[in-house]
């Protein structure tokens, strides 16, 4: 059994819903009403809710799954008494509301109106409701022998994961290797970010941008060996926002050293257009009017190196980045 709870402010459509002809199944059980229909039940409780002006959201809407080996043999007397039951352990007592079952899906359920504004006008707290809700059902489900969601949820995953294990093995390669080019090249600005996605390459890993119907990025997807998986897969790190985030440098003198131009808001505005960067913005735009010895003299044998790395990983993975700066900027950044 699973419960879940929330605080609305149209108890009106919500009555007219719970009694809609097609859905109904049987009208369990009210309590503190006496009317039948969904109009006269709302203007009961509108009696007694408008005693409070405060108050927005002064209606609750509870839901309550049944698992379907558990409604074999549960029989209608028994699913007034789940009603009143859990209602009971919600605290609602002194609160109207009305009990129904749906009969319009495979899976019979429960649904609960009540008036949050109890009949001595008192509030009903909806702090973390939901998770109230959840915990009552568990409860129920485990006194009265019901299947329980939580255990239902991780039996799905171990199934899923036994269904499957060649795409579960990849995965964690997946991750091991991500992990580790992650740890290595953290907080190294886009030196590291550059190297972080040519070994990427070089271990077979490619990542693709996930695009909306709009053409609007909104995640990453890493395919290696033949299987995909989301970067919320692979880890929180690994996501379209906080990736680039990982490899920004750490150390505030070098954060410093680079003098925008005037130019930056534009320059700015057309990164965020193009999405997900290989430059972290705070580097995109490098000033040329005060270059120095010290910005210029490292351009050498490690700068061509770190170049070359940077524009072999542009060529391999295409679509997933566009730079925004050129060779000189790769310079300067070192």
């Amino acid at each position: 059994m699973i419960g879940k709870c929330k605080a609305i402010a149209h108890g009106s459509t919500a009555l007219d819903y719970i009694f809609r002809e097609g859905k109904l199944g049987q009208h369990l059980v009210s309590n503190h009403l006496y009317g039948t229909t969904p109009k006269e039940i709302c203007g009961e409780m509108k009696m007694v809710s408008d005693y409070n002006t405060r108050c927005r959201n002064k209606f609750l809407r509870i839901e309550i799954g049944i698992a379907p080996k558990d409604e074999k043999r549960l029989s209608l007397e028994s699913v007034r008494n789940l009603a009143s039951n859990f209602t009971r352990q919600m605290g609602l007592e002194n609160h109207q509301w009305v009990a129904v079952t749906h009969k319009d899906t495979d899976n019979m359920h429960i649904h609960i109106i009540a008036n949050r504004i109890s009949l001595y006008g008192e509030v009903y707290d909806t702090t973390f409701v939901s998770n109230r809700a959840a915990r009552v059902a568990e409860e129920l489900s485990r006194k009265y022998g019901m299947t329980i969601a939580k255990e239902v949820k991780t039996d799905r995953k171990h199934q899923k994961e036994k269904s499957n294990p060649t795409r579960e093995q990849t995965k964690k390669e997946v991750r091991q290797i991500c992990y580790a080019l992650l740890d290595k090249y953290r907080g190294t600005g886009i030196t590291g970010h550059s190297m972080f996605l040519y070994e990427l390459n070089k271990n077979g890993i490619t990542i693709e941008r996930m695009k909306n119907k709009q053409g609007k990025i909104y995640g990453l997807k890493f395919s290696y060996a033949g299987q995909s998986f989301k970067a919320s897969e692979i880890g929180r790190e690994f996501g379209y926002r906080s990736l680039q985030k990982n490899f920004e440098l750490t150390n505030n003198e070098e954060l410093k050293k680079p003098h925008h131009t005037a130019q930056e808001p534009t320059e700015r505005k057309e990164l965020h257009a193009t999405g997900y960067q290989l430059v972290p913005p705070s580097r995109s735009s490098i000033s040329r009017d005060n270059d120095t010895p010290q910005v210029q003299n490292p351009i050498g044998a490690v700068t061509d190196t770190i170049v070359s790395a940077a524009d072999e990983v542009v060529e391999k993975l295409g679509d997933l980045i566009t730079p925004t700066t050129q060779g000189n900027d790769y310079a300067e950044a070192v």
